[in-house]
C-alpha cells in the first residue's frame, strides 16, 4: 500500500496574471511545488492574496492553506437574547460602537446605543446636500451618523492591529452580514462606499431583533456622575432632548471629529492628554496614470485592478506618508460644521472611478502646535481649525475646496488653472501654501521636500496632471482620552469606558472595531454577564 505523503500546513506561490482564478491550476501548481499528485491534496484554499508589483513584473502572491475546513461557519458566537433595562449605554454607533453592542450581547448583557446622527438610508440624502448644495448639517455628515465616518468613506479594512483582538472575527461578522467574501483573503480588504451601509444595517437589525436599543438624533451633551475622587464613578448621560439616561456604565465611541464630546468630558474633569496626527492635503491624479506608475507594460490587463501605492519620507525629523489611498475613486466634503474645510476619500465595491486619490499628509508632533500658542489638551483641535477654516476662506465657500497642480505646488506658485477632478462641489485654483501655513507650522515645504523625492520613485507623481486638494485634517483624534491599561476604565471615572478612534485608542474601521470588542468584554465582566 503506498503510503500518503506528509503535507505540509500551508504553500506560498507566485502566479500569473492568467493563473489567478483558474483552480484546477492552482492546485496542479500547489502539487508540482510539494513533489506530489494532485489527488494526494486536501482541500485547497487561498487563505491570503496580494499584487505584487516590483521590478517590472507584476504577479498574484498567494498562500494557500491546505488544512481549512471546507464550508466552516462564519462569525463566531451568536448574539443572544438581552431582556430587562439596558445596564450599558453606548455613545456612537461607529464600528466600535457597533462592535462593542455586538460584543455585549453575545455575553448576554443588555445596552443601548445612542448616535447624534441618522441611520443610513435618511443620511445619504444629506450627503447629497454636501455635494450639491454645499450644505453642511453638523448632525448628518460624512462623519456623523450610523456606522460614522467609514460608511460612506470607502470601507477600507487594511489594518496593522492584528495584535490587538480577532480581526478575523471582524471581518467574518462583516462578511455573515453581506460584505463579500473576498475580503477574508485579500491583503488590502475593501467593501465600498454601495456595499457597506447595507452590511452596518443589517447588523444593527440583527441585534434589535436580539434586544439591543439603537437611537438616532439622540445627542449626548453633559456626562453625568456621582462620588468624588477615587469614589467617583458614572450615573449615566443627558441628551440634547432632556432625557437623563442612568446607566453602570458608559463607552464613549465617537469618533475622531467629536469635538462636541472631547469638550463636555474637559467640562466633566475626565483625563484628556494631547496627541500628535497628521495633516496635509489630498492628492489625485488620472486613474490610468497610477496603473501605469504601477504595473508598468502590464497596466492594462483585464485582470489588473486599479493599482494602490504607498510612500512615505522623513523630512526634518517628520513622517511624510500617503494615506487611506483610493483607487478609482472620488474626493468628498468631510466637513463638519459650515465654518470649516475638510476633504476625504472614498470609492465604491468596483473602484470604477477614472480618479485615484491618497491622503499626502504630514506628522503634527503636540510640540508643534504648542509652541504656536495652541496649548491644553484641546490644543491640536484648536490647530486643526485655524487650517480648516482657512481653507475654507480660501476656497470661496459653499465647500468649494482650495487646489493646486502638484507640478506648481512643486515650484513654489500658485495654479491659475487646475485639472478635471472627482471633488464635489468643485475647486478652486490657487496656492495650498497659504492654506497649509496658516497657523504658522511650515508644512507646506515639507510637503514639497518630500513630493520631490516621491516624483523620484514615481516619475509623472507630481506631474500638471494631479492636482493637491485641502485639507485632509481629520486623520485620526488630536487627542487621547485616559484609562487604565488593565481596567480600560477611565482614571478620572469608574465605569467610563473610552473607545475607538475618538478616544485615540484606533486607526480605522478594523482597529475601532477591536477596540469595541476589547472595551466591550471588560464592561461584560464589570456588570456581571450571564
Amino acid at each position: 500500500m503506498r503510503r500518503a505523503p506528509e503535507i505540509p500546513t500551508d504553500v506560498t506561490l507566485s502566479l500569473g496574471l492568467d493563473e489567478a482564478d483558474d483552480e484546477e491550476a492552482l492546485r496542479a501548481r500547489v502539487a508540482k511545488r510539494l513533489r506530489v499528485r494532485p489527488d494526494d491534496l486536501p482541500h485547497v484554499a487561498i487563505r491570503r492574496r496580494s499584487i505584487d508589483a516590483r521590478r517590472g513584473r507584476v504577479s498574484f502572491h498567494v498562500v494557500v492553506d491546505l488544512r481549512a475546513p471546507r464550508d466552516a461557519p462564519l462569525g463566531g458566537p451568536s448574539p443572544r437574547e438581552v431582556r430587562g433595562e439596558p445596564r450599558v449605554a453606548i455613545v456612537g454607533d461607529g464600528p466600535a460602537g457597533l462592535f462593542a453592542a455586538y460584543e455585549l450581547a453575545r455575553a448576554g448583557v443588555a445596552s443601548t446605543v445612542y448616535d447624534r446622527g441618522k441611520p443610513v438610508r435618511p443620511r445619504r440624502f444629506d450627503l447629497k446636500g454636501l455635494q450639491t448644495q454645499g450644505r453642511v448639517d453638523p448632525e448628518s455628515n460624512y462623519c456623523f451618523g450610523e456606522g460614522g465616518a467609514g460608511t460612506y468613506s470607502d470601507g477600507k479594512l487594511y489594518t496593522r492591529a492584528h495584535k490587538r483582538g480577532p480581526v478575523r472575527d471582524v471581518l467574518e461578522l462583516l462578511v455573515l452580514h453581506g460584505a463579500p467574501e473576498q475580503i477574508l483573503i485579500d491583503a488590502r480588504p475593501h467593501i465600498g462606499s454601495n456595499k457597506l451601509p447595507r452590511v452596518i444595517t443589517a447588523m444593527r437589525e440583527r441585534l434589535e431583533g436580539c434586544g439591543v436599543r439603537f437611537e438616532f438624533g439622540a445627542k449626548m451633551v453633559a456626562l453625568t456622575t456621582r462620588g468624588e475622587g477615587a469614589d467617583r464613578r458614572v450615573r449615566g448621560i443627558e441628551l440634547a432632548d432632556g432625557r437623563s439616561i442612568e446607566a453602570d456604565a458608559v463607552i464613549v465611541a465617537t469618533g475622531h471629529s467629536a469635538r462636541g464630546v472631547f469638550e463636555l468630558l474637559e467640562r466633566a474633569d475626565i483625563a484628556l492628554e494631547p496627541k500628535p496626527f497628521a495633516l496635509g492635503v489630498r492628492i489625485e491624479h488620472p486613474q490610468p496614470l497610477i496603473n501605469r506608475i504601477q504595473y508598468g507594460k502590464q497596466a492594462e490587463h483585464p485582470r489588473l485592478p486599479n493599482a494602490y501605492y504607498s510612500i512615505k519620507e522623513q523630512v526634518e525629523g517628520r513622517g511624510v506618508f500617503s494615506f487611506c489611498m483610493c483607487p478609482g475613486g472620488w474626493i468628498v466634503p468631510a466637513s463638519t460644521d459650515a465654518e470649516c474645510l475638510v476633504v476625504n476619500g472614498m470609492s465604491m465595491s468596483r473602484r470604477n472611478s477614472p480618479h485615484a486619490n491618497s491622503g499626502l499628509v504630514v506628522a503634527i508632533e503636540v510640540e508643534d502646535w504648542e509652541r504656536l500658542g495652541f496649548r491644553g489638551p484641546l490644543g491640536g483641535v484648536a490647530f486643526q481649525r485655524a487650517i480648516e477654516s482657512a481653507a475654507m476662506r480660501a476656497g470661496g465657500g459653499a465647500l468649494r475646496a482650495p487646489a493646486t497642480r502638484a507640478n506648481d505646488f512643486l515650484s513654489a506658485r500658485g495654479s491659475s488653472t487646475v485639472p478635471p477632478a472627482s471633488y464635489r462641489p468643485g475647486l478652486s485654483a490657487g496656492d495650498l501654501r497659504e492654506v497649509l501655513d496658516a497657523a504658522g507650522l511650515p508644512i507646506a515645504d515639507r510637503l514639497r521636500r518630500a513630493l520631490r523625492a516621491f516624483e523620484r520613485r514615481m516619475p509623472g507623481y507630481a506631474s500638471e496632471e494631479a492636482v493637491l486638494v485641502g485639507v485632509e485634517s481629520r486623520t485620526s483624534a488630536p487627542l487621547r482620552v485616559l484609562r487604565d491599561p488593565q481596567t480600560l476604565e477611565s482614571p478620572s471615572c469608574r465605569g467610563l469606558y473610552p473607545a475607538g478612534e475618538g478616544a485615540g485608542y484606533a486607526g480605522g474601521i478594523v482597529s475601532a472595531a477591536l477596540d469595541g470588542i476589547r472595551i466591550a468584554r471588560e464592561v461584560a465582566v464589570r456588570v456581571g454577564a450571564r
